[in-house]
């Protein structure tokens, strides 16, 4: 893995001095303004150094050659090769970018991985790099933080290479949101697990090789009697129900799964027993702020291409740009995604100190969802008729981006969220 680890930053990361997962961060922002691109300026970054510079164009070069060229027929199919693109990203290192060496990752802080999440925002839809988070941010994390050696090395690292394809099975027909209220049971029958039920909504599913599955294995309280399994795909009694129709993110495929006496060895149970609730509590820090920092770029980009079709497009004897509304609703839009990337970045420093940003990660993550609707409706508007037709980006992206207040999450869950931690939730009356 050693060797791998050096081949990946010889190919990649030219400019690296260092591939230590800790660093300073500057203290000195640049005040410049951002090109017309929307790329960011690389010196006096408050949060990126250098090396996650190197990394995101590195990134971009394989997004452009590989990805891009293929987005239109992959949308159009309903689904895009996940072995053939994963296989790219992991050859270059980009399913473990904070995931441990000894695994085939590169050891880096959470920090690179909301660069990359930012840069993945540069591919053409929506459903792939969803498909890719939910390998990187969602259906890994716990395995690497508390999994066995074995476990690690028969799931962690061929997930990492991008030998195998992950998803989570968390939600489900009764249990979206409301996380406790999961009903998939694991029995414990000698060294095995019997599982029984079914879920929902998993991305990657009719191609994943295992499944993270959040299953109850006891009868004691909700939050408490959850565990995290390793469930490969390919074990008698899974069963693939169907391939989900979705309104937006078409490349990615979402199945329907069912468990008919599934068994699975009880040594593929991720950490303790009980604790799956919390595990999964746990990730969803990084796998909100992972999502609010791939919308960023999307957002970035849908307002640039909108800028350059309405300074063409003329109504009235003049670009629709030089029209007030216009061109002061976009400077509108553009002032609230920086200001959410300043709360990404901001959330993403405190956390890699290792501070708890659940409420700021929470927030984030609703004004992601509610921009990015804000920004796909006005800008198709700008549009015209041509918004409206499936030939331009803006109408994918207000297809894709409704998932956004919906999915990890919904927008009232980030609520509650918040309102717990400003202690404003109504308590209960007390007892007599």
């Amino acid at each position: 893995m050693a060797q791998r680890l050096n081949s990946v930053v010889t190919r990649h990361f030219s400019k690296l001095t260092s591939l230590s997962s800790t660093r300073k961060l500057t203290e000195n922002v640049s005040s410049k303004p951002k090109t017309a691109s929307g790329s960011e300026i690389t010196s006096d970054h408050l949060l990126y150094t250098p090396e996650h510079f190197a990394l995101k164009e590195s990134l971009k070069k394989i997004i452009d050659q590989d990805i891009n060229p293929y987005v239109d027929q992959w949308e159009a199919e309903g689904i895009f090769p996940a072995h053939k693109v994963f296989k790219l990203l992991g050859n270059a290192g980009f399913l473990g970018v904070n995931k441990p060496v000894e695994y085939g990752g590169l050891g880096l802080d959470f920090s690179y991985s909301i660069a990359m999440s930012e840069e993945l925002g540069n591919i053409r839809c929506g459903g792939i790099p969803m498909a890719i988070g939910v390998q990187t941010d969602m259906a890994t994390p716990a395995l690497a933080r508390f999994g066995s050696t074995e476990l690690k090395k028969e799931f962690l690292l061929p997930s990492i290479m991008g030998d195998k394809v992950a998803c989570l099975g968390v939600s489900e027909v009764g249990a979206g949101s409301d996380v406790a209220t999961i009903k998939t049971n694991a029995v414990r029958e000698g060294d095995e697990y019997v599982v029984n039920g079914g879920k929902m909504w998993t991305t990657n599913g009719t191609q994943a090789d295992w499944m993270c599955l959040l299953a109850n294995t006891s009868d004691g309280p909700s939050h408490k009697n959850k565990s995290l399994i390793c469930l490969p795909m390919n074990s008698p009694g899974v069963h693939i129900a169907r391939k989900i129709d979705k309104m937006g993110m078409r490349s990615s495929d979402t199945a329907e799964v069912f468990f008919v006496d599934v068994r699975v060895p009880c040594k593929n149970l991720i950490g303790q027993e009980g604790m799956g609730f919390t595990y999964q509590m746990l990730q969803f820090q990084e796998e909100r702020l992972w999502a609010c920092g791939n919308i960023l770029t999307m957002m970035d980009n849908i307002i640039q291409e909108t800028i350059q079709y309405t300074r063409q497009r003329k109504i009235f004897k003049m670009p629709v740009l030089y029209h007030q509304s216009v061109h002061f609703r976009l400077a509108e839009l553009e002032t609230e995604i920086e200001l959410l990337r300043s709360l990404l970045h901001r959330s993403t420093a405190l956390y890699i100190k290792g501070n708890d940003v659940t409420k700021l990660a929470s927030m984030a993550k609703l004004k992601a969802g509610r921009l990015s609707r804000e920004v796909g409706d006005s800008c198709l508007q700008y549009w015209g008729g041509m918004g409206f037709t499936s030939d331009v980006l803006v109408s994918r992206f207000y297809r894709d981006a409704r998932l956004l207040s919906i999915g990890g999450g919904a927008d009232e869950v980030m609520l509650s969220i918040i309102c717990k931690y400003m202690d404003t939730l109504p308590k209960p009356p007390p007892k007599k």
